[in-house]
């Protein structure tokens, strides 16, 4: 046989062999996104076309007439592989350049692609039909059959397809995509000179230089598509570097399936002088001469893709050790879920701690995660990490990473919460002096102002009995006795403020909640009139006593409806509630206002902070105070209904 078509069946074999490669491996891979469905079935057409050269040039080479149906089959190959091969090599880069983010809009898109699978139609409805029966099908250059405007069709996509690799070159991030994205510029750019020069122009030519540059031409996806097989590892190339151990995989499959056809063609050549049988032994006994060379370089490339992973996560963990050390542990979850996808390539990745708040982490998101890894030391569990591939799997070394990882996480975690409660402890005995201060200031406006105060009033009150009082002067004596009974509250206010908590439920007493809040509610009921606004009471608590003390009852729903008659305008309602539940006493405050204001939400409770004009900003925070001194819990709600209202929930234990 002649060199030329040697030739042909070693690139035709490779052809099949490559584009089932690629087939095998996005298979395996997984990923929902578009570029690797399209890059499937341009790897498909690609099969077709070769697979289909492949079979009938071995037809042409066993048979003397070959077969109609064996050549109707290899026509029908070469036709669907062609028939799609341009369509899919625009599809495939108009997928890779939106993955880049180089599309201007979807609907460019959207145009372009219906312009370039409108062909497909035609040459599939009508040319092919005349293909299957005409008898003269030039299969080493097919595309002279199709006719010319499937070469001026193909040329163009290649056009195309070269300009847009020169644009990936030109943004291409590292070395290796650029030099890929140059070379497939290049192997465009001559496809489409050698499809000119055989399909469209078709100038007369040597019949051997013909011959050479129609396989020229069949084999200009050779060099692509085995050069990605070495960059996708090496480099991670369309995000697939990630599953070496898929590709490792199919490669050994295809070399075990490769050497196997070896032995079975050299056991048939060799069949005249040894037994098959034999041959076969002898070349898979020769396999165990390359096991020790095979297990060094492994145990070599093994050694230092392992390293490479471990030098990831010891740089990642320097970065986490420095976000730990200030106490943030919000910050701490998000920056290791963030720098986890960084570095890993994955599509997604979330901490999920088991005694976190729901900001931080819900254990129930982990179900979603293709893949969960513990993270603790011994039989302590402090979390779980969960892990989204961008395919199907981890790779072994990356799975190996990040259980070392998540040993060493725990460390880290311990630190941001030593450091956080620190900085709260911290906190709370600046707090406490501060208040400590407040209450020394207090005693001493107590000292300074409450007995004058009391004085004045005494003589006013003595002035106002007085008959001989003026009118006029009547009226101005009682606006002063009002102020001074408003700076007396202050003062008490203040002072009940400053006085030094006790935490944890620790202060004895009891009462009936109900009684209180209908002695609180009689007192303020007047001001509830004199304001336009209905004050209603449901309390159902069947005389349970709650665990705390009368006045620190008083003091919490007094505090609560002044601030929501406040609050709501006039022909309004306060909706006043008590009731038990599990051992608890619940207690509710609901105006219908106009809610609280976004700025004031993060500082309601801080003491000193008023939206009034005359405000002293101690009303929620004695609340707050008065709520922790009994073991309690409190809970507001705003808008409530309509973007309007507040809520204000009290839980407070009830008295065995």
């Amino acid at each position: 046989m002649p060199s030329l078509v040697y030739l042909r069946l070693i690139g035709f074999t490779a052809g099949t062999l490559l584009q089932l490669f690629w087939m095998v491996v996005i298979l395996g891979y997984r990923r929902q996104r578009n570029f690797e469905r399209v890059f499937f079935f341009l790897s498909l057409a690609l099969f077709f076309f070769y697979a289909g050269s492949l079979l009938a040039l071995n037809a042409q080479i066993y048979y003397l007439a070959p077969p109609p149906l064996l050549t109707a089959f290899a026509k029908t190959l070469l036709c669907a592989g062609l028939s799609f091969l341009p369509a899919l090599l625009i599809h495939l880069h108009l997928e890779y350049a939106e993955t880049r983010g180089m599309l201007a809009s979807r609907t460019f898109k959207r145009i372009v692609l219906l312009a370039a699978y409108v062909p497909v139609l035609y040459f599939a409805l009508r040319v092919y039909p005349l293909l299957a029966d005409s008898p003269g099908f030039d299969f080493l250059a097919p595309g002279n059959v199709l006719g010319r405007g499937y070469g001026v069709w193909l040329a163009l996509a290649m056009v195309i397809s070269a300009a847009w690799e020169i644009g990936f070159h030109l943004r291409a991030p590292d070395r290796a995509q650029s030099f890929f994205h140059s070379l497939l510029a290049g192997v465009f750019s001559i496809g489409a000179a050698l499809v000119l020069q055989l399909h469209v122009l078709s100038a007369p030519m040597p019949r051997d230089l013909s011959d050479a540059a129609s396989t020229a031409l069949a084999f200009v996806a050779l060099l692509p598509s085995a050069v990605l097989i070495y960059l996708v590892p090496r480099f991670n190339f369309l995000q697939i570097g990630r599953q070496k151990n898929l590709v490792y995989a199919v490669s050994a499959a295809f070399l075990a399936l490769l050497y196997l056809s070896l032995v079975r063609r050299l056991s048939g050549w060799l069949a005249p002088e040894i037994p098959p049988e034999a041959t076969a032994a002898i070349l898979l006994f020769v396999l165990v001469i390359f096991i020790e060379p095979l297990q060094r370089a492994l145990g070599k490339s093994l050694q230092e893709t392992a390293q490479r992973e471990m030098d990831r996560v010891q740089r990642l963990m320097g970065e986490v050790q420095q976000v730990a050390r200030l106490g943030d542990m919000v910050r701490l979850v998000c920056v290791i879920e963030e720098r986890l996808k960084q570095q890993f390539e994955l599509a997604d990745a979330a901490l999920m701690l088991r005694d976190a708040e729901p900001v931080v982490g819900n254990p129930a998101v982990g179900k979603r995660f293709k893949e969960n890894f513990p993270i603790g030391q011994g039989e302590r569990m402090v979390g779980t990490l969960g892990i989204h591939p961008h395919g199907a799997m981890i790779s072994g070394e990356t799975r190996a990473a990040l259980e070392s990882l998540c040993e060493q996480l725990v460390g880290a975690l311990d630190l941001c919460r030593l450091i956080d409660e620190k900085v709260r402890l911290e906190r709370e005995l600046a707090e406490r002096e501060r208040l400590a201060l407040l209450g020394q200031m207090a005693a001493s406006i107590s000292h300074n102002l409450k007995n004058p105060l009391g004085s004045i009033k005494t003589i006013l009150q003595v002035q106002m009995e007085n008959p001989e009082l003026p009118a006029s002067l009547r009226g101005e004596t009682q606006i002063v006795l009002d102020e001074i009974g408003r700076l007396s509250t202050k003062l008490n206010q203040l002072l009940r403020f400053s006085r030094p908590a006790v935490r944890g439920g620790t202060v004895e007493g009891s009462c009936d909640a109900a009684a209180v809040i209908e002695e609180v509610a009689g007192v303020l009921r007047h001001e509830a009139e004199r304001r336009g606004v209905a004050l209603e009471l449901q309390l159902c608590t069947n005389g349970a006593k709650a665990a705390a003390a009368a006045d620190a009852v008083s003091d919490i729903v007094s505090n609560l409806i002044v601030n929501a008659l406040e609050a709501t305008p006039r022909a309004g309602r306060v909706n006043v509630t008590a009731a038990t539940n599990n051992r608890l006493c619940v207690l509710s405050v609901e105006d219908s206002g106009s809610g609280i204001s976004p700025e004031a939400r993060e500082n309601l409770l801080r003491p000193f902070f008023t939206t009034k004009t005359q405000g002293t900003g101690l009303g929620l925070a004695i609340v707050a105070r008065r709520v922790a001194e009994v073991g309690g819990k409190l809970e507001w709600e705003s808008p409530v209904s309509d973007g309007r209202g507040t809520r204000f929930r009290i839980t407070l234990p009830l008295r065995s």
